[in-house]
């Protein structure tokens, strides 16, 4: 990152503390690090921005001196005591735009004791995975007085974001300036002031320098390679290196199914019982590959810390509201919502707008089936070699179409759910999820089963499935990071001009590198980027017996996508916040899911083949049932296997029960001298009773 900052000093008070290594100090530890952290300087002109904070451009003169007092105060006064200045001097603001652009960082010892708060693992110099303290922080591997690459950047700005949401309300009733803005105590100072407009934005900085050295590793170069999955997470943080990982490993996945599928779509469709090994090799291939990415998330994320990390207590999220009441979990006041009312909005208005949506869905297939009519008809009647081409428009027109009413249901479904008013963020992305699911697999998939199953057109449904899979990617490459990029050079290069057209005496590096970040957009989080491949899933799995090709299409893709959504996370959005995950959650059950019915369409679709036709001539009861066993036998076996691999290898298994059994021991421990101390304590006090 280009600053013009200088290293912060070492605390004075960081050398008294050098001797409190023992992990058992934990009393002599934690009263040295209160007078470290009272101690801090708050007062450094000079540091490393590691956080920006954009203002609305009206905030009024007494909130902003109120804000920045609440973000320097000392922790024990109420304050985050972290540094903070504007980002303009006063000479500038005279010269340059964008005054209300203020710079957020913290010294040396203030992170390391924020990454304590946070509960981030580190490891230990015995290569076990440990919850970091300050106290023990010489145990720890790599870690010096003067080394500062000890938390990665992603580590320490999530550690201001921590900090910077903790700031909680007093004894304000408002926001000095603002009494619409309302408060309580232990509201979220930050939370109140994005809800209110007084702060439009908070966003980290890139390290120009770091991003460089990322990009060279990671994109810039067209070559077949692993990502440098480790290097992502340092700078991104676990929570998009995990969606990485998990790309590469489907890509590779896939390969397999790419290769023997290439042969089998040069046979012929007829010859339906050359597919029948092809299907079952497709649906061992995807549980197998589910189950073995468990185990390589167990690793990565055991490496990385995350996967004995201790969940916190979820605090309400930003858009929750209600009436002010007491929590009888926590014993705070915050908001409270009856859940009645919750349920009554989720069934009496999301419920029935997402029917609704589905039978739009719905609709727009059977015009689309009236289109395919219509083109068939055509070519039927000339036979020229324009109208073959005709043919696939309707299917091009359709999944162009799919891709719009995804993206305007995706808008409803957000405005539903933030409707519903759920308390916390995991409820609030577990609905949003599940309409969105839903509907996107009704939109994709609803024409391919209707093809399959009702008009049984087999020649029709191979057309369908490569026209929607071909077009929704190259779409999605275009939409998500092609157009992006465009427009992002396009005002690179008006910043730059403005940038060059100021006082030469003014160096404006850091103003223009933050002015340029403040209008990129906002990366939103791995929703879309997971939906893609779960479709994509879904694609190549649900008819693999159909169009075998699907595999070496989505290698094609996926190859493209690293670069493209590499390119995208670099230069076309902001800097998200990192995140700490243990594995990609709820879309690990969306994939097993889909894989569960890949295995009833694809056992339906070999049991309408001519050939296993021919076998029952008489009844096609016995072929039903038949059909029914087998696919009840395959899903047997997948679920064995399921639980036959485990989902974390061994060697990490004993890691994390030995972790446990020391966890268990320590509070004994704990306990015992309690204990201890307890009967001390009542022995001295029965001999003050005995003595005359």
């Amino acid at each position: 990152m280009l600053t013009q900052s200088c290293p912060i000093p070492c605390d004075p008070l960081d050398h008294s503390l050098r001797g409190c290594s023992r992990p058992w100090d934990f009393t002599a530890s934690l009263s040295k690090m209160k007078v470290t952290l009272s101690a801090l300087d708050i007062h450094e002109s000079s540091f490393t921005p590691l956080v920006i904070i954009e203002l609305a451009q009206d905030v009024k003169e007494e909130t902003k001196e109120w804000l920045k007092n609440r973000i320097i105060t000392k922790k024990k006064d109420g304050g985050a005591q972290l540094l903070f200045r504007p980002l303009l001097n006063k000479y500038e603001k005279e010269t340059l735009e964008n005054q209300n652009l203020y710079l957020v960082g913290a010294s040396k010892i203030r992170l390391l004791l924020g990454a304590e708060a946070v509960g981030l693992v580190k490891e230990c110099n015995d290569n076990t995975m440990r919850a970091f303290t300050y106290g023990t922080r010489h145990n720890f591997k790599d870690f010096d007085d003067d080394n500062d690459d000890f938390l990665s950047m992603a580590e320490r700005q999530f550690i201001i974001k921590h900090e910077l949401e903790n700031l909680r309300a007093r004894d304000e009733k408002m926001i000095p300036g603002y009494p619409q803005a309302k408060l309580y105590p232990g509201k979220s100072l930050l939370r109140r002031l994005l809800t209110s407009g007084i702060v439009a934005q908070v966003f980290p900085l890139h390290d120009n320098e770091a991003l460089k050295k990322l990009e060279d590793a990671w994109y810039t170069r067209f070559t077949l390679k692993f990502q440098p999955i480790d290097r992502i997470r340092g700078y991104f943080g676990e929570t998009i290196a995990l969606y990485f990982g998990f790309l590469e490993y489907f890509t590779f996945a896939l390969i397999p199914m790419a290769i023997i599928g290439l042969p089998y779509y040069l046979f012929a469709w007829e010859d339906y019982d050359k597919y029948v090994i092809f299907a079952s090799f497709n649906l061992i291939w995807s549980t197998v590959i589910l189950e073995v990415w468990k185990r390589g998330c167990a690793s990565m994320t055991y490496r990385w810390g995350t996967l004995v990390m201790k969940r916190k207590f979820e605090e309400p999220r930003p858009g929750y509201h209600g009436v002010l009441g007491i929590n009888a979990v926590t014993g705070r006041e915050e908001p409270l919502y009856p859940s009645y009312k919750r349920q009554l909005r989720i069934y009496l208005v999301s419920l029935p707008f997402v029917c609704l949506c589905l039978y739009f869905s719905l609709f727009v297939m059977m015009i689309y089936f009236d289109m395919e009519a219509w083109a068939l008809g055509l070519h039927e009647d000339s036979g020229s070699e324009w109208t073959s081409i005709l043919l696939y428009v309707p299917s091009i027109i359709y999944a162009i179409v799919i891709e719009v009413m995804n993206r305007l249901y995706r808008y409803a479904a957000e405005f539903l759910t933030s409707w519903e008013n759920h308390r916390l963020e995991s409820a609030y992305q577990n609905h949003l999820i599940l309409k969105v699911l839903v509907f996107n697999f009704l939109n994709c998939f609803a024409s391919l089963f209707y093809i399959a199953f009702v008009l049984r057109d087999m020649k029709l449904l191979r057309q369908s499935l490569a026209t929607l899979l071909i077009t929704s990617q190259i779409l999605n490459q275009i939409v998500e990071s092609l157009l992006p990029y465009w427009l992002q050079k396009k005002h690179h290069v008006r910043v730059k001009k403005k940038v060059e057209a100021l006082k030469a005496d003014i160096d404006a590096t850091l103003y223009e590198q933050v002015v340029l970040e403040k209008e990129m957009g906002t990366y939103l989080g791995t929703f879309d980027d997971y939906l893609e491949l779960f479709l994509q899933f879904g694609y190549v799995s649900l008819f693999s017996c159909v169009y075998p090709l699907a595999a070496a299409f989505a290698v094609l893709n996926n190859l493209t996508e690293v670069n493209s959504d590499a390119l995208k996370m670099c230069r076309v959005f902001k800097r998200p916040f990192s995140e700490p995950s243990a594995s990609i959650g709820v879309w690990q059950l969306a994939f097993e899911t889909m894989s569960v019915i890949s295995v009833v369409t694809n056992c339906a679709l070999i049991g309408m083949s001519p050939q296993v036709n021919a076998l029952f001539p008489e009844s096609k009861t016995d072929l039903i049932l038949i059909v029914v066993a087998v696919e009840h036998t395959l899903l047997a076996l997948k679920f064995i296997l399921a639980f036959a691999i485990p989902d974390k290898p061994r060697h990490i298994q004993m890691k994390l029960a030995r972790l446990e059994f020391e966890s268990l021991e320590a509070l004994k421990q704990q306990q015992m001298k309690l204990t201890a101390e307890n009967l001390k304590e009542e022995c001295r006090e029965g001999g003050k009773e005995k003595a005359p």
